[in-house]
């Protein structure tokens, strides 16, 4: 199934460093859009969802690519290292239904340390008569697929805290949060403590994050097996001097 048209508009809807994704609306939904997978058994493999809220049929296509964990996130490579499969790997869903597609590990059962991908759910351009428009907006889904090594567990701390700035210049407490297991974990999977001391020694805030607001704020929060990540937390301090302190608690 291959499409050529003149030309097209792409609207990309990204999980960027694990962050939700949002659905467009009246154009396609697709979940889930993070997934966890291990080397063996029936973790191998989990279904994305996609369905069609266009009212004219919806091709799709599947293409994966790996990522490198840096200090700040996940960035994409480009390249498919053949772990990954996705069956179908296209297709033509109808109005109003739905398509399953199986992502699947196939690599290295002895896996030493997570591995992370971007399989993109990619509306593909379809060719238009010379009496219509040549514009189309199209929507790609990226959803994040993670494989840790067969029973290893994450194992998150903050090994360090400071005061720094938020995007929008104002003082907010940057956490370094390592993994010391070589399964990767998700800081909205667990609680965030802060607590700030003015330079008197005295606490003037404290304040708990929840798993589902870190979600909405800062995303997924991953944090690869054996990785280091500096993150921005979203509370905005009531002074830009003193010291703050951070506890990570995982959900039980």
């Amino acid at each position: 199934m291959k499409f050529q048209p003149r030309s097209f508009v792409t609207a990309l809807l990204a999980c960027v460093a694990a962050a939700g994704l949002v659905p467009a609306a009246d154009a396609m939904t697709v979940q889930p859009v993070v997934i966890d997978l291990t080397t063996s058994g029936r973790s191998m493999s989990q279904v994305v969802t996609v369905e069609n809220s266009f009212d004219k049929p919806l091709p799709v296509e599947l293409r994966i690519e790996t990522l490198d964990l840096t200090a700040d996130g996940a960035k994409p490579t480009g390249k498919d290292s053949g772990e990954l499969a996705v069956f179908p790997p296209q297709a033509l869903i109808q109005p109003g239904q739905r398509q399953n597609f199986r992502v699947q590990y196939v690599g290295d059962p002895a896996l030493a340390r997570s591995k992370h991908y971007f399989v993109t759910v990619a509306q593909l351009p379809v060719q238009t008569s010379d009496t219509q428009s040549n514009i189309q907006l199209l929507y790609n889904f990226q959803v994040l697929v993670s494989i840790s090594p067969d029973g290893a567990k994450p194992a998150l701390s903050i090994a360090s805290a400071e005061i720094g700035k938020n995007a929008e210049g104002a003082p907010a407490p940057v956490i370094t949060v390592s993994n010391t297991s070589v399964a990767h974990g998700y800081l909205s999977r667990g609680r965030v403590r802060v607590v700030q001391f003015g330079p008197d020694g005295k606490e003037v805030l404290r304040k708990q994050l929840t798993g589902p607001e870190l979600q909405q704020t800062i995303g997924y929060g991953l944090i690869g097996g054996g990785q280091t990540r500096r993150v921005t937390l979203p509370v905005t301090l009531p002074q830009p001097s003193g010291r703050v302190e951070a506890q990570f608690t995982p959900d039980s």
